[in-house]
């Protein structure tokens, strides 16, 4: 702390350069002004008088603007002009004029002066002075010059510091944006943290491991990896397991974003990779973390369209040369992310650069469970809240999404001025986040209502008849964010899908459509959302997977995204026509299905319905009592 009081108080101040300015200034107007300081104003009529009276002993004119009048020693005995006798130092000519003032034009004071002086028969004596302020001039020639230096000492001392914004990068914009992350500071996140993940936190416990004991890798003849790839979707905790390997390593861990070495200038990401990997180096072993790394890395392309300079390629270029080149220094170990894999270029996918490829996939119950167990540790929750329960609620969401229920819950309790946490907060919280906002208010006819009761049932009632539907959990037809209703399932968590199965799925999501069919013999707008759904399961089973007789094994989806720039189609046009009839073919055949379903099961669609209408939201509950218990026994989930 000493030696930064002792820095600041040493430091130059650019305040100095103002106040010296404004001295100057003060001083070039004192020494202009003092000329004639003491001496008394007068008018050029008055001063005419002096000369009829034989006061005026002589006149000097400065500059052609200026008269200085000096009386003759009778005339300073006058009680006129008693007082315009200084009593000041003397100047250098030995004596102060008593009067001074300015004049228009010269030509017509001397003219007037020739002439008073001709009808008085009176002698004054006329000198013509030129008076020059030599230190004024001095400093008015000097001043632009200071000025210039004053601003250019301003503008280096805001490069310099870089603190100014983009003005105080000019001249490191050249240099890295990581930031440094060492055992001082204060990075607190740590593997116990980080719940769920347990391959993906073993492979990079493993990376902190090979920088604490490297003796031990290396006695058998093994190499440190020199990088290892986080992939996967949004929210699966990527960043957080780096923030974890920050928290437990023991030595340097630079953090920064791949968007960091984009710049407009040509030149600088090259130039901020070479110095990361300088300051990483230097600092060896340490650990480098890039986040989106696809700001980079993504495919370089075959060939220039533009012909200009990619600087993008140019960044990448170095970075690869970096990880895997000549002199590349083995103790700095590259972790990276991203959650578009698909798209990063292959040199920078091979071994020898990321050595690992760790696939975070979204957390499976038992993963939510502990997920939910760390989010659930600072909240108060009432003694009703399962952890069981809302992981089996949450199929499909990511470390992000639980997170976010479990903030939007306990908003929701204090909203509702609770002194805990429920279990109804979490549910609400699960429908807002999945849904949307709850509309209570919103405009809707009796008509429009009734439509969209009898739709949420056939929906309902195809997918309870259905062995492979997902089982329901509650049906409402209270409008939430921009949907009239909505029915909440609890699918079942598959490795793999079989046919029946997406069938199913695709019968109980057209069994809205089917439900207005049978009920009103109309169909409405409100399947959009449904037919979407329908549509790319449709297409998925016989372009993708190969799931269609008449299609074959086929597939025309490219994971290696070899069709760069996607001009032709890897098909004909006979069989572009073939896809799409069978589409449509599996399409009207599940609404041909559900709605077969409904017309059996009339009585009790309409049953449903109209309690759908008079309590606005139904459970499972609900349904076991209209249509019996489900006849299909659930699977049990089995360890492998």
């Amino acid at each position: 702390m000493k030696n930064k009081k002792q820095q600041n108080k040493n430091s130059f101040n650019q305040y100095w350069i103002y106040g010296g300015i404004i001295f100057m200034f003060l001083l070039m107007n004192f020494f202009s002004g003092t000329s004639g300081s003491d001496t008394s104003s007068t008018t050029p009529s008055k001063f005419f008088e002096y000369v009829k009276n034989g006061d005026v002993e002589t006149i000097e004119i400065i500059n052609k603007r200026q008269v200085k009048v000096f009386l003759t020693k009778d005339a300073e005995l006058k009680d006129a002009h008693r007082n315009t006798v200084s009593s000041t130092l003397l100047p250098l000519s030995g004596r102060n004029a008593n009067y001074k003032f300015e004049f228009g034009d010269l030509q017509n004071f001397e003219n007037n002066l020739a002439t008073i002086s001709k009808e008085n028969n009176i002698i004054v004596e006329t000198n013509y002075v030129t008076e020059q302020n030599m230190l004024g001039d001095i400093l008015i020639s000097l001043l632009p010059f200071i000025l210039i230096i004053a601003i250019w000492i301003f503008i280096m001392r805001r490069m310099s510091s870089g603190a100014g914004g983009a003005g105080g990068q000019i001249f490191n914009i050249g240099k890295s944006k990581a930031k440094l992350f060492d055992a001082k500071s204060d990075m607190r996140i740590t593997f116990k943290d980080v719940a769920g993940l347990e391959g993906a936190k073993e492979e990079v416990q493993e990376i902190v491991d090979f920088l604490k004991n490297p003796k031990k890798y290396t006695a058998l003849g093994g190499k440190i990896p020199k990088g290892a790839l986080l992939i996967g979707a949004p929210g699966t905790g990527k960043t957080l397991l780096a923030k974890a390997v920050a928290g437990e390593a023991k030595v340097p861990f630079y953090s920064l974003s791949g968007s960091d070495f984009v710049e407009m200038f040509v030149g600088v990401g090259a130039s901020r990779v070479r110095d990361l990997f300088k300051q990483a180096k230097e600092k060896s072993p340490s650990i480098v973390f890039i986040d989106e790394i696809d700001a980079i890395g993504r495919a370089r392309g075959k060939s220039n369209f533009t012909g200009s300079n990619d600087e993008r390629e140019n960044t990448l270029n170095q970075l690869l040369t970096e990880m895997d080149g000549f002199g590349t220094n083995t103790n700095v170990i590259v972790v990276a992310a991203t959650n578009r894999a698909d798209v990063l270029d292959k040199a920078l996918m091979r071994a020898g650069r990321f050595d690992r490829q760790i696939y975070v996939d979204l957390p499976d119950i038992r993963e939510r469970k502990k997920i939910f167990e760390v989010h659930l540790r600072p909240l108060k929750k009432a003694s009703s809240v399962d952890v069981d329960f809302l992981s089996k609620q949450t199929p499909g969401f990511s470390g992000a999404d639980i997170a976010n229920v479990c903030n939007e819950a306990a908003l929701i309790a204090a909203r509702k001025n609770k002194k805990s946490v429920g279990k109804q907060d979490f549910l609400d919280a699960v429908d807002r986040i999945v849904g949307g906002l709850e509309k209570k208010n919103k405009i809707i006819t009796e008509d429009e209502k009734q439509a969209v009761a009898y739709h949420e049932a056939g929906h309902a009632t195809v997918s309870w008849m259905l062995e492979h539907a997902s089982p329901l959990v509650k049906v409402t037809i209270v409008p939430r964010g921009k949907s009239l209703g909505a029915a909440w399932y609890l699918p079942e968590e598959r490795l793999i899908v079989r046919p029946e199965q997406m069938l199913d799925e695709m019968c109980a999501a057209l069994g809205g459509r089917a439900a207005e069919k049978v009920i009103f013999n109309k169909i409405s707008t409100g399947a959009l959302s449904d037919l979407e759904k329908v549509t790319k399961q449709a297409r998925a089973m016989v372009t993708v997977y190969g799931l269609n007789d008449k299609v074959g094994n086929l597939t025309y989806y490219d994971s290696s995204n070899g069709n760069e720039y996607g001009f032709t189609k890897p098909y004909s046009e006979q069989t572009a026509e073939t896809i799409d009839k069978e589409i449509s073919l599996i399409i009207e055949n599940q609404y041909k299905r559900a709605l077969s379903i409904l017309k059996k099961n009339k009585k009790k669609l309409i049953q449903l319905a109209e309690l759908l209408l008079k309590k606005e939201v139904i459970f499972k509950d609900n349904l076991e009592e209209i249509f019996g218990k489900r006849p299909f026994k659930q699977k049990g989930i089995k360890k492998i």
